[in-house]
């Protein structure tokens, strides 16, 4: 994994002094407290005289002593001296005893005798901590109160945008495997910013904005890092959400410093990541007309808009739901651009791969062809994480090597979750087996369906078993045979377990639901039904503005609900009797395929071949 660019910020202890200076009362704040303190304990106080032992026995003999404090050794007192009275202090010699005590009565001596004193630098220490608490948890508070308004009251509206400079760690399009077509997309704009007077001469001008649009993981984040490396410009990177605040107007006002800040170094590169957290379409209801959230969407399109063709400022944004933007942001003059990031193929899968694997020691029989037609589906931040599980594992059993074994189990872990192998009894186990045989055997009679490559009945994450097919090639059309294969395949199952314990388990209830929302999708949305006809609704898609979807009432009448409740039953009974049909004509191959499961847990596409062959 490239390692992205750091922050050009300055080093931790400089920003401590730099802190300090910025507070110099919290310099003085802890000595004038002391100073405060100390000066309170000793304001009544009048001035005590130090005298020698044999000056106070003088005095008392001249019954000039009034009054005396003893604590241990120390003794205090006041005395009567030339018509005026002053205090005193002295220490007792060691030998002094209760026939002192009786000679000071004697004398008419008024006695306080008190227990011993901590030193006064204890005493001091013990008053003052209280105040030091309350001090430290002032501090605490204003600093985290500090840190939430982005460094202060002063700072509370700038903007939270980090740049980062180029750097020779940070990635390159070198680093960007897959995404050929969105690096020629922004190669007009790297282009632009190292020589805008060529553009310009021609009356070219740089988009404004490049929205960016794919699933989560497909590198839109890590393409745009390169992009700003590439045209070797600063490049200020911030969240949709890292605008919002509580307060109204803030929001706005951090807009507003991010793109003052954008100019001043200009060329340069804004990416917003989640642009969708403040983009989304105005006037859904949701917050209201006025909220915080409309007032910064309403200041990023006047930012944009007012961009001057000198200003060689480009927003990169990226969202993985394009569909709930508002309409402003993506007219032209804004995001002039759109660059669509879609999931790898195989040939891009196996850049990805050779990226990834860099530094990763492979064993000879890893094959990275064979990795990418296993990782149909992956995102470029799957299979970074496919190749870490299976260094990992590598790591774990000390080998220097990483080999196809931990390729092969930190997919199914990465897919799956991690193996439960003690999680069945001997009675579920068995019919587990029986369910997955049943998936197997018909996947392996169905002719448009995807190749039959694994049957498992090790329990992983939520699954008790699986049955897997790896697709010859990447799909991205469905026809209606294949969707008919799919549908007699997740009833495969059940009708296993029917045929052989005449009972069904709830064991099915997944592939039921799969199976149900297939058959109306063909329905409903594809037009694959005869009683219908060539009819297609949005029933089941994401509300735009929520991400989920609504209970809505349906797009079409009562009537037509009925033959679509009919037609999507008519399907799923038809699968049904199909499989229930394949596996009672090769019934002998689906005990033989039952038996292996038990023996073995787990059969490869050799195995279940020759289990299948051997018993025609």
């Amino acid at each position: 994994m490239p390692t992205p660019p750091k922050p050009n910020d300055e080093p931790t202890p400089k920003k401590d002094v730099q802190q300090l200076h910025r507070d110099p009362w919290f310099i003085w704040l802890l000595p004038i407290v002391f100073l405060f303190y100390y000066s309170l304990s000793h304001l009544d106080r009048s001035e005590v005289k130090v005298i020698p032992y044999s000056e106070f026995i003088q005095a008392l003999g001249q019954d000039q002593i009034k009054s005396v404090d003893i604590r241990g050794l120390t003794l205090k007192g006041s005395y009567q001296g030339g018509g005026q009275s002053s205090r005193f202090s002295t220490q007792l010699p060691d030998f002094i005893g209760d026939d002192f005590l009786k000679h000071l009565e004697k004398r008419a001596v008024e006695i306080r005798v008190q227990p011993n004193q901590n030193p006064v630098w204890v005493q001091l220490l013990a008053g003052f901590i209280p105040w030091l608490i309350i001090i430290a948890l002032f501090v605490l508070f204003s600093r985290s109160l500090q840190s939430r308004m982005g460094g202060g009251v002063l700072n509370f509206s700038k903007s939270k945008a980090r740049r980062f400079e180029k750097t020779e760690g940070g990635p390159t399009y070198d680093d960007v495997a897959g995404l050929e077509g969105a690096k020629r997309d922004l190669s007009d704009i790297i282009d632009y910013m190292k020589d805008p007077q060529r553009f310009q001469a021609l009356g070219a001008q740089i988009p404004k904005g490049v929205l960016m649009m794919g699933a989560p993981g497909t590198g839109k984040t890590l393409l745009a890092k390169a992009t700003a490396a590439e045209a070797g410009v600063p490049f200020f990177s911030i969240t949709g959400s890292e605008f919002i605040e509580l307060y109204v107007g803030v929001g706005a006002s951090r807009v507003r410093d991010m793109f003052q800040t954008a100019r001043k170094d200009a060329p340069a590169l804004i990416f917003i990541d989640e642009i969708d957290s403040v983009g989304r379409a105005r006037g859904t209801g949701l917050g209201g007309g006025n909220d915080e959230r409309e007032q910064t969407l309403n200041q990023i399109l006047a930012e944009m808009d007012g961009f001057e063709p000198e200003d060689v400022v480009v927003v990169l944004a990226a969202t993985n739901r394009p569909d709930v933007l508002d309409p402003a942001l993506l007219r032209p003059g804004r995001f002039d651009r759109k660059v669509v990031l879609d999931l790898p193929d195989k040939a891009a899968r196996v850049s990805i791969f050779k990226v990834h694997t860099r530094k990763t020691p492979l064993a000879e029989e890893v094959d990275l062809q064979e990795l990418a037609a296993m990782s149909v589906g992956f995102s470029g931040a799957d299979i970074h994480n496919l190749v870490n599980e299976a260094s990992l594992r590598a790591a774990r059993d000390r080998r220097a090597e990483v080999t196809r074994e931990d390729f092969q189990i930190a997919r199914d872990k990465v897919l799956m979750g991690e193996e439960r192998p003690n999680l069945l009894n001997p009675n579920e186990r068995s019919r587990i087996a029986c369910h997955e045989a049943g998936h197997g055997l018909v996947t392996y009679y169905s002719e448009y369906t995807d190749p039959l490559q694994k049957i498992s009945i090790v329990p992983r994450g939520r699954a008790l078993g699986v049955t897997e097919q790896r697709p010859s090639e990447d799909r991205h059309n469905l026809d209606e045979s294949y969707l008919r294969d799919r549908l007699r395949i997740f009833m495969g199952g059940r009708c296993a377990e029917k045929l052989l314990y005449n009972t069904a388990s709830s064991g099915a209830a997944d592939d039921l639901k799969q199976a149900t929302k297939l058959a109306r999708q063909m329905v409903v949305n594809w037009g694959m039904s005869s009683a219908i006809g060539p009819l297609g609704f949005s029933e089941g898609e994401n509300h735009p503005f929520l991400g989920r979807e609504l209970t809505e009432p349906k797009p079409y009448s009562e009537a037509l609900a009925e033959k679509v409740d009919a037609e999507v039953q008519r399907l799923l009974i038809k699968a049904e009797q199909e499989a229930s049909s394949l596996l009672q004509q090769h019934r002998s191959q689906l005990d033989t395929l039952i038996a292996a499961l038990l023996e073995h847990e787990s059969l490869e596409k050799d195995a279940i071949e020759h289990c299948l062959k051997s018993n025609r």
